[in-house]
């Protein structure tokens, strides 16, 4: 499950997404890499580093020496736009040290989704992320086997990576790689599904999770996604599971709300309905 931030920090990462975001049309798709994989770096470090975090976190040490701070411990090892980044993130107001962490790793998986933007693989890699996250949940063993912190991370990596093959785009292996070697005890099929939410909302979208019996032709998940579009008022991206149980009929959930289509669904209310 995603982490929930208190207002301060929710203020501060909003803040340092816009900024990043700000910088992504003037960026190739090559700097936004190196600016990724250097901010996982840097998410990495910190989570290690508990002294450092609470150093960045404290509101009672001045901005100008957190940010120098950072530039101390990066400015010759990142490029200027991370190191800039970072300064800023140390700059911010945080509820809580360990929020720090989750902001770098949080514009990391920003800017990775954003070298997918660039190259033209979002929506693939959106469903890739999906489709591994059903599939992890399908495989409790291998979900345990990729998030066991009691082996390296170098074989947990490994695994992921026989697993994945070169089946998938970079940006997905990269998103997948890093939640693997920094799983900070969540479940990585949820951490896979909330990638392909991010990588959805990259382009101001909503996801609308479709459970059907019957797989969906291409012309019937067009006509489906121009529907809930017109409905939310919002373009509208798809994730189609299959579900046998169902019998017939859809059921679609967007965000918390849950629009049941299903037969199954039909036969319970009636079913709810009767006298006792």
């Amino acid at each position: 499950m995603a982490k929930v931030l208190q207002p301060a920090s929710r203020e501060a990462l909003a803040a340092l997404t816009e900024r990043l975001d700000a910088s992504v049309d003037g960026a190739s798709a090559r700097d936004l890499t190196t600016v990724a994989d250097e901010l996982f770096a840097v998410a990495r470090f910190l989570h290690g580093e508990r002294a450092i975090q609470r150093l960045l976190a404290d509101s009672a040490t001045p901005e100008d020496a957190r940010a120098d701070l950072v530039g101390r411990l990066f400015g010759t090892q990142l490029s200027q736009p991370t190191v800039d980044l970072v300064s800023e993130l140390a700059r911010k107001r945080w509820s809580t040290t360990r929020d720090v962490v989750t902001a770098a790793e949080s514009l990391a998986r920003q800017a990775a989704t954003a070298v997918a933007e660039k190259n033209g693989s979002l929506d693939e890699v959106e469903d890739q992320l999906f489709r591994f996250g059903r599939i992890l949940a399908r495989e409790p063993q291998l979900n345990g086997l990729l998030t066991d912190t009691s082996t390296a991370s170098a074989g947990r990596v490994g695994l992921l990576d026989g697993v994945l093959g070169d089946r998938v785009y970079p940006v997905t292996a990269t998103l997948l790689r890093e939640a693997v070697r920094l799983p900070r005890g969540r479940h990585l099929d949820l951490v896979a599904e909330e990638l392909a939410e991010l990588a959805a909302a990259r382009r101001d979208r909503s996801v609308a999770k479709v459970r059907t019996p019957v797989a969906l032709t291409p012309q019937q998940e067009s006509a489906l996604a121009n529907t809930l579009g017109r409905i939310y008022g919002r373009t509208i991206s798809l994730q189609v599971e299959l579900d046998r149980d169902l019998l017939g009929g859809l059921v679609v959930q967007v965000g918390g709300e849950v629009i049941d289509g299903s037969v199954a669904g039909r036969l319970a209310a009636a079913q709810r309905s009767l006298p006792s």
